[in-house]
């Protein structure tokens, strides 16, 4: 197990102790994150192809490596991850995981047609109207995972490359997905923000809107909590948009940003209450 995994682990069971309102959602990370290990050591080539002969072209166009309309891929690995998972949610008594498995494995529901709609790979990628009962977050968020892995190695395989662009806009460099949360790491107040789709983190300016590139002051803003002033939330006024923050430089530590969402899930609810979304 790597040093980052156990720490991450370790920041969990704190968090169930201390942070009793995503107790049953921390349990659940906790265990992703181990099937997430394995799966990926399990991995020896890369899902997703990326042509490197148009790498510095796209990322000067503003354009994330993986086109995820023009890839056609294998689905059995991120299928066999995704059934983990989802037997990894039976155990934690979650029926609707079950019975999705059941359906999946016995053909009644095609996983690539339920995986194509999560990522977008088509209109028609949606889940048949008799699963709109298992169609819930943790579903939603399993099925994002089941990639995971795989957009993980490509992210570590061009981490450098990337990072030697300057890339300045506020959705991933890797596969285009935008983000929920960032963490300050450095005096000059530049945020690092995460994508949880492939892992990757970015640099990006700390007085800009990430979603739609306001950076007009009178129309940024944050708030915080008082008592956790470790996390604060950067809104748009703009575009009504906001973006979760951690600030951990007092401490040491090296936040696990992934685990640092589930905890601060009490901030997404208190900016959809002020009306951001």
């Amino acid at each position: 197990m790597s040093r980052l995994l156990t720490q991450a682990l370790k920041t969990i069971e704190f968090y169930k102790v201390t942070n009793l309102h995503h107790n049953e959602l921390l349990d659940i990370l906790g265990d992703i994150l181990l099937l997430r290990q394995e799966h990926k050591n399990s991995i020896e080539n890369i899902l997703f192809p990326v042509d490197e002969r148009l790498i510095a072209a796209k990322l000067r166009g503003g354009f994330p490596l993986i086109d995820f309309s023009r890839i056609e891929f294998d689905f059995t690995r991120p299928r066999e991850y995704f059934l983990s998972l989802l037997n990894m949610a039976d155990q934690k008594g979650y029926i609707e995981a079950t019975e999705l498995a059941q359906k999946i494995v016995s053909g009644r529901v095609d996983f690539e047609k339920l995986l194509s709609g999560a990522i977008n790979l088509n209109a028609d990628g949606e889940l048949p109207e008799d699963e709109e009962d298992v169609a819930f977050e943790l579903i939603d968020f399993l099925l994002d995972e089941c990639l995971r892995p795989e957009l993980e190695k490509v992210a570590e395989k061009y981490a450098e490359i990337v990072g030697a662009t300057g890339w300045t806009e506020g959705y991933c460099p890797i596969c285009g997905e935008e983000p929920k949360i960032g963490e300050i790491k450095d005096d000059d107040e530049i945020r690092h923000l995460f994508c949880y789709h492939c892992g990757f983190k970015w640099s990006f300016d700390p007085v800009k809107c990430p979603f739609c590139g306001n950076q007009e002051y009178q129309s940024l803003a944050y708030f915080t909590i008082e008592s956790e002033e470790r996390y604060r939330v950067d809104v748009c006024n703009s575009c009504n948009r906001y973006i979760k923050m951690v600030d951990f430089r007092d401490t040491g530590l090296q936040a696990n940003l992934d685990v640092e969402d589930v905890a601060t899930l009490h901030l997404d609810l208190l900016a959809y209450e002020e009306g951001y979304n």
